[in-house]
C-alpha cells in the first residue's frame, strides 16, 4: 500500500469528459505534484504539458502516444511515461485508479 503524508490537498476536483475522469491534486511535503484518480471505461485524449509517469493501482487500459499506431497495455501495479508536450489516448475496459506524477 502506498500512503503520502503531510500534503497539501487542493480541494477543487480535476473533471473531464463530463465526470468519467476525475483526480485530486496533492502535493508532498517536497513540492512534487501528484493527482490520484479514477477513469470509467471509455476512450480519453489528454495533453501532457509536463513529463508524466502514471502509476496503475487497479484495473487495465491501453495507451497511445502521439496517434502512433501502436498501442500498449498497462495493468495494476504497471506504470508507463508520457514525455513533455505529447498527446496521448488511452482506452479504459474497467474502472482504472492511478496516480500522476508530475516532472
Amino acid at each position: 500500500m502506498m500512503n503520502f503524508k503531510n500534503v497539501e490537498v487542493v480541494k477543487k476536483a480535476n473533471i473531464y469528459s463530463d465526470g468519467k475522469v476525475t483526480s485530486r491534486t496533492v502535493i508532498t511535503e517536497e513540492g512534487e505534484k501528484k493527482t490520484l484518480g479514477v477513469m470509467l471505461p471509455g476512450m480519453y485524449s489528454f495533453n501532457a504539458q509536463a513529463p508524466e509517469k502514471i502509476d496503475i493501482m487497479q484495473g487495465s487500459c491501453n495507451v497511445r502516444l502521439n496517434g502512433a499506431g501502436i498501442w500498449n497495455e498497462y495493468k495494476a501495479g504497471q506504470s508507463f511515461k508520457v514525455p513533455a508536450n505529447t498527446k496521448f489516448e488511452i482506452e479504459v475496459q474497467e474502472l482504472l485508479d492511478y496516480i500522476c506524477n508530475y516532472g
